[in-house]
């Protein structure tokens, strides 16, 4: 997740670098304590996803499209399932994650999205913070498993190298990860999505109908 800068829109800048992809002790105890727990430099508590939770869902439910399951890639510490508990109990979710320290922690499935997708298909898949950790053919690859499972919308959050240099705060947001431009994940995803604004990406067959400004 990306954790935004002073009100003027700018970041501390830094070059990105590079973790070690697919490797759950990347994502460790300490990992979540910096960016999750301690409120000095967690990127979002739970009221800020809160109200990104809040306002996904009300997109959605503008569009009338029911979101009756959602799938969570990378859940972390779990706060959009606390969200779905408590504001859409009849939503059939499901959380996976690649770390083993967060499926031990916060009740996950342990899943690589490089590697893995359901038969099923969910009406909202959420990925956050997730797709800048991998390399290009990782990514690739786990941007095909997203759009396989996704029967409705995805929200996707994915900080590219623009982000980096001019939008993230460094002292709260990760930028050892994979600085990619913004094309490079649009001509990906437009492949199975049409971006619908902030985030929101609805698949191409999905029974929904767009105004032409709606589509970014």
């Amino acid at each position: 997740m990306r954790a935004m800068a002073e009100r003027t829109g700018r970041g501390n800048r830094g070059n990105p670098g590079k973790r070690v992809e697919g490797k759950s002790e990347t994502f460790d105890e300490a990992y979540y304590g910096r960016y999750y727990g301690e409120k000095r430099t967690r990127v979002h508590g739970p009221e800020e996803v809160a109200r990104l939770c809040s306002a996904v869902t009300s997109f959605l439910d503008w569009w009338q499209f029911p979101i009756d399951t959602a799938l969570d890639v990378g859940a972390g510490v779990g706060l959009w399932r606390d969200w779905f508990k408590k504001h859409r109990p009849k939503t059939k979710y499901r959380s996976v994650e690649v770390s083993k320290y967060a499926c031990e922690q916060y009740g996950h499935e342990l899943r690589d999205i490089t590697k893995w997708h359901d038969k099923e298909s969910y009406d909202l898949v959420v990925c956050q913070g997730v797709l800048p950790y991998l390399d290009d053919e990782q990514c690739a690859k786990a941007i095909e498993n997203l759009a396989a499972m996704s029967g409705g919308f995805l929200y996707l959050e994915a900080i590219t190298k623009s982000d980096i240099e001019e939008v993230c705060d460094d002292a709260k947001t990760d930028i050892k990860v994979h600085g990619r431009t913004g094309a490079w994940y649009r001509k990906r995803l437009e492949r199975h999505f049409t971006p619908v604004g902030c985030g929101l990406w609805a698949k191409h067959d999905a029974p929904v109908l767009f105004y032409e400004l709606e589509r970014a």
